[in-house]
């Protein structure tokens, strides 16, 4: 996939360093908990795949130090060129189209990414191919499947059109491909793949500042999509917009799955 596929969430518009701030908030406590718990020290040598921002690209280089190597990958590395200097490579990589960019890594890690991935499967093989013998692979994912809702406390008309929407931009995914209960599955696919001590958890954030961030931030960013689609009105997006600007709605997102395993 390149970004002229018609990727929703393109990471050249304004709104997306909102979005990777907010996803750093919520998230990079999550990731960083997960990856400390696998044992990282310095030296390893790291993939970080669809990197996107910088949080945990810089994080990684920190942990690794000089004696390590962080390989960062996405279709489009506009955002990452702030963490482009040793220990840190970025490559402009597509993980389901493109062979892995090297191989004998300790880390292979994807947040929020394989869930856009046309070709789930082969992007999985290339994370698994790249790890050397006793390496670990941690993917976190989406699943919006299991919990639909924007407000899930669904009571009054601003939380109806806030899940209206959400329902819009949901279906503008599953258009292009997303798999919107991908999540869920990423334990059994880590074990029919081969991995061994394969665990999960799941981390599902609830009415913060970057929860609304987040929510503000992706509806500009698909504005014009949910209208051409004729899923919202504009006054209809901008009353949403109001809504949670005002700061009385329980934003939610949807839950992350992180799930982890490791090469024989």
């Amino acid at each position: 996939m390149t970004p002229s596929d018609g990727y929703l969430l393109d990471n050249r518009q304004r709104e997306a360093g909102e979005r990777f701030d907010a996803f750093a908030t919520l998230f990079d406590p999550t990731t960083f908990r997960h990856i400390e718990a696998l044992g990282i020290e310095p030296g390893w040598r790291c993939w970080e795949v669809g990197a996107g921002g910088t949080s945990v690209v810089s994080w990684l280089a920190e942990k690794v130090g000089p004696a390590g190597r962080v390989v960062a990958t996405d279709i489009d590395t506009s955002r990452l060129a702030p963490a482009g200097r040793p220990p840190v490579e970025i490559r402009v990589h597509d993980v389901g189209a493109q062979e892995p960019p090297g191989e004998g890594f300790d880390l292979v890690h994807a947040r929020l990414v394989l869930v856009h991935v046309p070709d789930r499967d082969r992007a999985l093989r290339s994370m698994i191919q790249a790890l050397r013998p006793g390496g670990w692979l941690l993917i976190e994912d989406a699943d919006p499947a299991l919990q639909p809702l924007t407000c899930p406390d669904e009571s009054g008309p601003e939380q109806r059109l806030a899940n209206r929407l959400r329902q819009g931009f949901r279906g503008l995914l599953a258009e292009r491909g997303a798999d919107l209960a991908y999540g869920r599955r990423l334990p059994r696919l880590l074990r029919e793949a081969g991995l061994h001590e394969v665990e999960a958890d799941g981390f599902f954030p609830m009415t913060s500042p970057a929860c609304t961030a987040l929510e503000a931030a992706t509806v500009r960013q698909i504005r014009d999509r949910l209208i051409d689609a004729g899923l919202a009105t504009a006054e209809e997006i901008e009353q949403h917009l109001a809504n949670v600007e005002a700061g009385d709605m329980d934003l939610t997102t949807a839950p992350m799955i992180s799930a982890w395993g490791r090469k024989a």
